[in-house]
């Protein structure tokens, strides 16, 4: 089978996956590895918004972002799909919304799935890096602000103008300081000119010649 007939069989994501998994620390070893994922992955659909370690959440959204996309493709008929839902929800009512909310929510969606925001540590754990994992269209205030229309606010409006006010007035200062200039060049030339002139012209001892003397 050749790679073209890979996506009829596998769901392709909207995100970049790292080839190697994340080895993340736990004392039982990869059981509990996956125990860790299947709690965020089950976090994330339940509250549809969670603040974890970057590593934790980075690794989580890839599982969460296939899982969405195989209920979107095969629906809740499907045996395999049914299966993967019911292992990587630990709250078996989740099942129903990921079927029933999430697939007619994502089910026309063109980007991914899911969202990541680094946020900053705090100084203690400051080498402990922490990020908020989201799904798209979730109920809560956004992150990051719309600044798009903030440019017609009045203050915004008197600002601009303000700006364009100061920037004309240093131009015109430039401006004036560059004729000025321009000025002192010019009559700095004229000056060299006289005196190059007055050099040049020859003076009246040295039109006398041998005859005038005799």
């Amino acid at each position: 089978m050749n790679q073209a007939d890979v996506s009829k069989l596998v769901s392709r994501l909207r995100i970049k996956v790292n080839p190697r998994h994340r080895n993340l620390k736990n004392p039982k070893g990869p059981e509990g590895r996956l125990e860790k994922l299947r709690k965020t992955v089950t976090g994330l659909i339940k509250h549809e918004r969670i603040e974890l370690n970057y590593n934790r959440g980075d690794e989580a959204r890839a599982y969460a972002e296939r899982l969405i996309s195989e209920a979107i493709r095969y629906g809740d008929r499907h045996i395999p799909t049914m299966e993967m839902a019911d292992y990587w929800l630990e709250e078996k009512q989740l099942v129903h919304k990921l079927f029933k909310v999430l697939v007619p929510r994502f089910e026309n969606h063109p980007l991914s799935y899911t969202r990541i925001f680094r946020v900053s540590s705090s100084y203690p754990d400051a080498t402990n890096q922490r990020c908020v994992l989201e799904l798209r269209g979730n109920p809560y205030p956004p992150l990051l602000q719309d600044t798009w229309h903030n440019k017609n606010l009045i203050h915004n409006v008197l600002l601009d103008a303000a700006r364009k006010d100061y920037r004309e007035s240093k131009y015109a200062e430039f401006a004036k300081q560059l004729g000025a200039g321009d000025k002192q060049v010019e009559i700095g030339v004229k000056e060299e000119q006289e005196v190059s002139a007055a050099e040049s012209k020859p003076s009246v001892s040295e039109n006398v010649t041998d005859s005038d003397v005799k």
